[in-house]
């Protein structure tokens, strides 16, 4: 909210459309949907509500204090000139039929969702046609409702987070034990430790038409830096399927004509130009892909190079 809302004018935006999911800090007193504005005056006679939803049709300097922040689109929140601030009638839930009518208005969707409920939250971006940007967990490429759609590139990985861990800024009021890895307190603002982040979203961008720069076979065995690789007479093969195991993206051959099994993090550098997607994770027996050695390596996506 506070990227849109602060760049509503430099991103051209013709309307921000907001909705919370729990009682909204902006209807009770603490502003911290804005984070760094939280002195307002509290407006009497608005009832503590579950959910709010916030449209923003205009931004500017409200107060004629000589720029624009956050505190100007608060007071417009409130004064209700030119935006809109109005309780939701159930929780906030993105399943609702008010949720999914605010839904239909828009073209682009950004957002966290649950990632307990990231399969059907996909599946309604999808279903009613609409762009999107969101945050998931790397292991749902795994997902039988997600992976057909990376496969068909009706979906793809974004830009700036590439699976990776990540550091998030959560609500001051949300409990975090002090010394522990996955959190911790800067400036007075709590940050959660986030696991295997990935942007997922079907706006094109020109990352994933980079071509992947690779080496031969040949060279890869000789000069890879990976020691799983190099100096072995040849790549490991599937004992249930005719394709080579490559552990790592970067020692993908660049002169193999057959296919190949690669990590899900391969999809960070999948440029639909240079390969094709075959398979995803099971042999010809429709089990896991299996090793010559009878070990299964962790989820294998089958790819070629496409045709010249």
């Amino acid at each position: 909210f506070r990227y849109f809302v602060l760049n509503f004018n430099k991103l051209g935006l013709k309307q921000l459309i907001t909705t919370s999911y729990k009682p909204s800090p902006v209807a009770n007193t603490q502003l911290q949907l804005f984070s760094d504005n939280k002195t307002l005056t509290k407006v009497k006679g608005r009832p503590k509500i579950t959910a709010n939803k916030f449209i923003i049709n205009k931004v500017c300097d409200i107060d004629e204090d000589g720029e624009f922040n956050l505190k100007d689109v608060a007071k417009q929140l409130k004064a209700n000139k030119h935006n809109e601030w109005t309780p939701l009638k159930g929780d906030g839930d993105f399943r609702s039929q008010e949720c999914i009518e605010l839904l239909k208005q828009s073209d682009i969707v950004v957002t966290n969702p649950p990632f307990s409920l990231f399969r059907e939250y996909i599946k309604q971006l999808i279903d009613y046609g609409k762009k999107f940007l969101i945050i998931g967990n790397l292991n749902a490429i795994t997902y039988k409702e997600v992976f057909p759609l990376i496969k068909n590139n009706k979906l793809w990985i974004g830009v700036t987070m590439d699976g990776r861990n990540k550091w998030f800024q959560i609500p001051d009021d949300y409990p975090i034990r002090e010394n522990v890895a996955n959190s911790k307190i800067e400036d007075d603002k709590k940050f959660l430790f986030v696991k295997n982040c990935l942007w997922f979203t079907n706006l094109d961008h020109g990352r994933r038409h980079q071509t992947l720069n690779l080496m031969t076979m040949e060279e890869n065995l000789k000069y890879s830096k990976h020691k799983e690789i190099r100096d072995k007479k040849a790549y490991d093969k599937y004992d249930n399927y005719d394709a080579i195991e490559v552990p790592f993206t970067d020692a993908i051959p660049n002169d193999y004509k057959g296919v190949m099994g690669v990590p899900i993090s391969f999809l960070n550098k999948y440029n639909p130009d240079q390969f094709e997607i075959v398979k995803f994770r099971h042999g010809d027996d429709e089990k896991d892909l299996r090793l010559k050695d009878g070990t299964c390596p962790y989820f294998r996506i089958l790819i070629r190079h496409k045709k010249k």
